[in-house]
């Protein structure tokens, strides 16, 4: 009885539009049971901060609503043509029987699929060689006991990037010589299968966001010119004769994922304004004496919009595969708000929750991988200082010298012959300078180390200057040369 008061209470938000004064100003049935799915979602998955399994409560809660919620596509059906054989063996006769839509009918069960992939992955985290910490209090693995941490790398340990911005998530830690082979054989698998799910939810989920209509208030709201949408400089490169969407995305500021959903977003708003300038020209206009200027003038006009929106949805294409962890665009946004189509709602909110759920749990195994590797480098370094202390003698970490400097330590003599980079080979004495001989004990003055020092130093830099010169006349060729 329970479950039927639940149930009842759900689909009669869904059936309102999620108004409970009942007076009709409430959201669309499609907008609602999208609303629905995201939601039980974020109720069931939001605090997904480790990797374990999930209540029995909550899983049971996720099954049984989404079950309810995804009946209503049972509903949504299309009529296909169908051969049936008489009762009495008299013959064949066709009728049409119902199925369900298409896109449902491919990708639902689909998701289905991802569905039960992802719990069940999860709920393979029971007995694992790793733990979690909270940030508050951080347990001193020497036996110290707790010890009070406002930071994830408190007590010697390190924590990723990613757990230094989101403070609240509790801190993965792994045995002193790092997690076992098996286990971390394991854990990679997890990721791989995660990584996978993930990749196929956000191909549904793009599919059907390409499939709605774009509503109406976006168009409206779009600015009159491209130019006005994409900027001047972007303009600029789109527009010129020679464009590549590599060397555009080189130039512009995709720091941040701010900037970067600010460009596109300028993109997508400039593909559909050239998109509705060609629409325009080549609907159907009442019939009127054109001249042959004005015949060509819109013919090259046409063209002129053809080719920069399609250079523009390029340009789009390319910054989405730089960049596929991309959020919404504000036009994905739009259909989700004025989406009409249930089936349509059902399958973009469903592949959605899935591709959060599938990035959360990679980035929660991201986080113990990282804390697992810097625990062995940091035991395989104490184990190498460890042995090399009873030999007494220094340890120094080995630097590749530069062919651009001289290193003067106690290991390597100034007056060595340094090691040139360029292809021409160069003599060791000077450019426009007779050979010399080498120096005696009798020709060198009172303070032969500072003195010839100096006068090496100063061969050096115009024996790199000669070959500085080699080099870039060999790449010029012919041109002159350069200051």
């Amino acid at each position: 009885m329970a479950e039927v008061d639940m149930m009842k209470e759900r689909f009669a938000k869904l059936l309102l539009g999620e108004d409970m004064s009942g007076s009709g100003k409430g959201v669309c049935t499609a907008l609602a049971v999208s609303n629905a799915i995201t939601n039980l979602s974020a109720t069931v998955f939001g605090e997904l901060w480790r990797l374990e399994p999930l209540a029995p409560a909550r899983k049971a809660m996720w099954t049984r609503e989404m079950d309810w919620l995804l009946s209503v596509a049972d509903s949504i059906v299309e009529l296909i043509p169908s051969v049936q054989e008489l009762p009495d063996g008299g013959g064949q006769f066709e009728v049409m029987v119902p199925r369900p839509r298409s896109d449902l009918y491919m990708n639902l069960p689909a998701l289905r699929k991802l569905d039960a992939m992802l719990l069940a992955m999860i709920d393979e985290f029971k007995e694992t060689d790793f733990w979690y910490v909270d940030r508050g209090i951080v347990v001193d693995d020497g036996g110290g006991g707790p010890c009070p941490s406002s930071s994830s790398s408190s007590c010697g340990r390190p924590s990723s990037v990613r757990q230094e911005d989101k403070w609240w998530l509790p801190c993965p830690r792994v045995p002193p010589k790092g997690l076992p082979e098996e286990a971390r054989r394991k854990l990679q698998q997890s990721r791989d299968c995660a990584n996978q799910i993930l990749k196929a939810a956000m191909a549904i989920n793009s599919d059907v966001l390409a499939e709605m209509e774009i509503p109406e208030a976006y168009l409206e709201s779009l600015p009159k010119s491209g130019r006005s949408c994409l900027g001047e400089i972007i303009y600029r490169y789109i527009t010129a004769e020679q464009f590549s969407p590599e060397c555009l995305l080189d130039c512009l500021d995709l720091s941040s994922e701010h900037h970067t959903l600010e460009v596109a977003n300028r993109i997508e708003a400039a593909i559909h304004v050239w998109r509705l300038k060609g629409q325009k020209k080549t609907a159907p206009q009442a019939k009127s004496k054109k001249s042959w200027g004005g015949k060509v003038k819109g013919l090259v006009g046409d063209t002129k919009s053809q080719v920069l929106s399609q250079r523009a949805d390029g340009l789009l294409q390319s910054l989405r595969l730089r960049h596929p962890g991309l959020p919404q665009t504000s036009l994905d946004m739009n259909k989700i708000q004025y989406n009409k189509d249930v089936g349509q709602s059902i399958l973009e909110s469903y592949s959605r929750v899935l591709e959060s759920l599938a990035f959360n749990t990679i980035a929660r195994i991201d986080d113990v991988i990282y804390v697992d590797d810097a625990t062995k480098k940091s035991a395989a370094a104490e184990t190498v200082s460890i042995f090399n202390r009873g030999t007494g003698a220094p340890v120094q970490k080995k630097i590749s010298p530069s062919p651009f400097s001289i290193q003067h330590t106690p290991y390597a003599s100034p007056f060595a012959t340094p090691t040139f980079c360029s292809s021409t080979p160069v003599n060791g004495n000077s450019p426009g300078r007779a050979p010399q001989p080498p120096p005696s004990k009798k020709n060198l003055p009172a303070k032969p180390e500072i003195k010839v020092e100096k006068l090496f130093s100063g061969d050096v830099e115009k024996v790199w200057s000669y070959a500085g010169n080699l080099s870039a006349r060999k790449e010029a060729g012919d041109a002159p040369e350069r200051d």
